[in-house]
């Protein structure tokens, strides 16, 4: 697959529907490779006439795993990056949960290169929106078991994980939720990249008053059942962008199963067509 540059950063990025006019940029979330935009998201995607370009994170897949400290600002730029490096001007942004708010740091530091954005099942970074619930904080902090001295206790807590913070409406089987953790473990393990992850995060703090001055057009997508970033925060960023719309999805929790494909697209799509007159 082809990488993008960002200094000594390598960005893995991989490109559906390049003969599309218009392209929809997206970024996972934390420690989250960008298979989670599973294959068929993408063709769906570019069947609605989108190129659908998706990456993996610094520190994430396949991407350079740096041992320094880094910013969101410079996840933005790694963003900017894989755009340059497939040849696209301006692009349409979605991201979920981190890659949320590594999509409006995007808009907010390189609104020329935007043209829309849909902000999904993510947070301003508001300490008041980033309160999960127990269960699903353990998600974040709890330590896996290693995969290395006891596979099968490791592909138990990630099933268990997947359970937690699942759309209840829309429930994986413990079969796909296992071939997924199997695949990505396969495709790579970084355990101490979650942490320098989750550092980027808290230190961009919060955007609030920065996302007052967009002017893009806005989609914000939430489950109403999340647990790990409540629909709090889905209702912060959307009261925060000037004539953003909010959608909240009964039964969705934080993650993208095959049943809300669809209406991830849909939200993506409505933004993507409030931003043709200006485009």
């Amino acid at each position: 697959m082809p990488r993008a540059h960002n200094g000594s950063v390598e960005i893995e990025y991989q490109s559906f529907g390049d003969d599309r006019p218009e392209a929809v940029l997206l970024v996972n979330g934390l420690g989250s490779q960008m298979t989670r935009w599973p294959e068929a998201f993408c063709e769906k995607l570019a069947a609605k006439g989108y190129r659908a370009i998706r990456l993996d994170n610094r520190d994430t897949g396949l991407s350079t795993w740096p041992a320094d400290k880094y910013s969101l600002r410079d996840m933005a730029d790694d963003a900017v990056a894989v755009l340059d490096a497939a040849g696209v001007k301006q692009a349409h942004i979605a991201g979920v949960s981190m890659g949320g708010m590594i999509v409006q740091r995007l808009a907010l530091d390189h609104p020329g290169r935007v043209l829309s954005m849909t902000s999904i099942m993510s947070t301003t970074g508001e300490a008041s929106t980033m309160q999960p619930h127990p269960a699903a904080a353990a998600v974040l902090t709890a330590p896996a078991p290693d995969p290395a001295s006891d596979y099968d206790a490791y592909l138990a807590h990630g099933i268990s994980n997947a359970r937690i913070i699942g759309s209840p409406a829309h429930p994986w089987t413990d079969d796909e939720i296992r071939n997924r953790v199997v695949a990505e473990y396969a495709r790579a393990f970084n355990p101490p990249g979650v942490a320098r992850q989750m550092a980027a995060v808290r230190a961009d703090g919060d955007r609030t008053e920065a996302l007052k001055g967009l002017t893009l057009p806005v989609v914000v997508l939430h489950g109403a059942d999340d647990p790990l970033l409540p629909k709090a925060g889905g209702e912060a960023t959307a009261a925060a962008i000037p004539g953003a719309e909010l959608r909240v999805v009964p039964g969705m929790g934080h993650d993208l199963p095959p049943g809300l494909y669809d209406t991830f697209i849909d939200a993506i799509v409505a933004a993507a067509r409030r931003a043709k007159p200006s485009a």
